[in-house]
């Protein structure tokens, strides 16, 4: 059996057993429990308006347009992707109730991408719920008190690859930011219904390079579509070749047919129509699965003001790199014409495309790639906390070292050199305990980067960098970052390509009673 085999056997009776408060062993530390009295005494500590939002997610397969007569047989929420953007202000309380409609008896969750919440709604089974079965519904309750661009999904297997996600925007009553319109973009790298679904992806990524062909020089496949090994393993979805400087070495595992903004492809792009001189915040989220983008906005400048939701000091760019499960909101003057919102797949050679639209013109070709993508560009590495959001200098209570292990020749992705146990997840926790500063040191020890996002929490890079839940490290690199123990709990801490994660790359932040 698989992992996902293990996973989805074991979640049909997680229950009390995958949500006690330590795992069995007699040395496990005593940990607080995801529904425990702790975290309902932090949740009251939330500011709340006193408003509730309703409404109701229904997880189906649908099969969606993409463009141009491009179609998809997928999973995705009331039939589109991305998912109808929920917006609320900070304080509200959203009831979101998820109805799972999907096919083959299969289990969902749903993942608030950022929001710092009570942990029984993280949606992260088996460590914080019982998945939501098939013909089944869970209602997530949850204050939402922080403001910024998040979104959500599932947190179940590969299911992120598929059509299940959609922006969660939590305004800011008090917001400091002048502009005169927004735009959400949404990037995402797509096969679901097109080359095969992302559990093929998976079963395929399994088996590792290690007895594939290999041929040519640096070590590439032969025959990228029809290759396979010794044993027969096919090489119909794995990436060879992706090389990015900007990501350190090796870009990504899996190969795309196409990449979507805002769910089009670029020959059918997403338009979005202001007027000559308007001034436009664009919230940008990486939905993705394996694909970091370089973003840039033809024949203009961005300034950044956000990533993961928390202001930085601005910085103007021509460019950004974002990464898996990263969001970054900039400002742009727009000018008179016709422009192109381009993503370019880093080390794909491959591009999504939207378009800005002020004036008369034609729209851009499908592959343009304006000079921006190669002028000054950002990553979050690069920036740095707004004073009024920067952590207070304190001595680290307690250090983690995470080490970032494994390869693509076994595919055997995993933290600490242990690969993360979905039938017993608190088996090995990361332990902190409420009140403290800790300190958490991404080593990367692996030929790969990856975008480590953290559950309930934003850490800060350094004493100084920016306030994120989800970041670049790249390989053979060590991120040092710190966050304050201020939201009881058990909390997932992993890489968000999606197939990393799912083999393994994974570990368990709790906190001790």
């Amino acid at each position: 059996m698989n992992r996902r085999s293990v996973l989805l056997a074991g979640l049909g009776a997680a229950g009390a057993g995958a949500l006690a408060a330590c795992s069995g062993s007699s040395s496990a530390p005593a940990l607080i429990s995801p529904s425990g009295s702790a975290v309902a005494a932090a949740d009251k500590k939330r500011t709340r308006t006193g408003r509730t939002h309703e409404l109701t997610l229904t997880a189906a397969q649908a099969t969606v347009s993409l463009g141009t007569g491009v179609t998809a047989r997928t999973w995705a929420f009331d039939g589109r992707i991305p998912g109808t953007e929920l917006r609320v202000s900070a304080g509200d309380t959203l009831a979101a109730t998820l109805s799972n409609q999907l096919p083959d008896q299969t289990a969902t969750s749903l993942h608030w991408h950022g929001i710092a919440l009570r942990n029984d709604m993280d949606g992260a089974p088996p460590a914080t719920q019982t998945a939501v079965r098939a013909g089944r519904n869970f209602t997530y309750r949850f204050t939402a008190d922080t403001p910024g661009t998040y979104f959500f999904h599932p947190h179940i297997g590969v299911q992120l690859d598929r059509g299940l996600y959609a922006p969660l925007i939590v305004e800011d009553p008090r917001e400091p930011l002048s502009y005169d319109e927004e735009w959400v973009v949404v990037l995402d790298d797509w096969l679901d219904g097109v080359t095969g679904t992302p559990d093929d992806v998976f079963t395929e990524l399994q088996h590792g390079m290690g007895g594939m062909h290999m041929g040519g020089m640096g070590g590439t496949a032969s025959a990228p579509s029809a290759a396979s090994s010794a044993s027969g393993t096919s090489t119909e979805f794995m990436l060879m070749g992706a090389r990015s400087p900007l990501l350190g070495g090796d870009a990504g595992d899996v190969k795309y047919p196409y990449h979507l903004v805002n769910g089009r492809v670029p020959a059918d792009p997403a338009v979005f129509r202001g007027k000559p001189g308007q001034r436009v915040r664009l919230r940008l989220i990486n939905a993705g699965s394996d694909t970091a983008y370089r973003v840039a906005l033809g024949g203009h400048e961005l300034t950044i003001t956000h990533t993961d939701g928390f202001p930085v000091r601005h910085q103007r760019v021509d460019a950004l790199l974002i990464g898996m499960g990263e969001r970054y909101d900039v400002l742009v003057t727009l000018d008179d014409g016709v422009f192109p919102l381009v993503a370019l797949a880093e080390g794909k050679n491959t591009t999504g495309m939207a378009v800005i639209r002020t004036g008369s013109g034609s729209t851009p070709e499908a592959t343009v790639r304006p000079a921006e993508l190669d002028g000054k560009l950002m990553a979050a590495s690069q920036l740095n906390a707004a004073d009024d959001v920067r952590l207070a200098s304190k001595k680290a209570d307690r250090v983690h070292r995470i080490e970032l292990t494994g390869g693509m020749m076994m595919y055997n992705w995993a933290i600490n050199g242990r690969r993360f146990d979905m039938s017993d997840p608190t088996a090995h926790p990361i332990t902190v305990e409420q009140g403290q500063r800790v300190r958490l040191d991404f080593v990367n020890t692996t030929a790969m980067w990856h975008p480590m996002h953290l559950h309930g929490h934003t850490y800060q890079l350094g004493s100084s960098g920016p306030r994120k839940d989800t970041t670049i490290v790249l390989p053979h690199r060590t991120v040092s970052v710190f966050f304050d123990a201020d939201n009881p709990g058990q909390w997932m801490l992993h890489c968000h390509n999606a197939y990393h994660g799912e083999a393994g790359m994974m570990a368990l932040v709790a906190y001790q009673s």
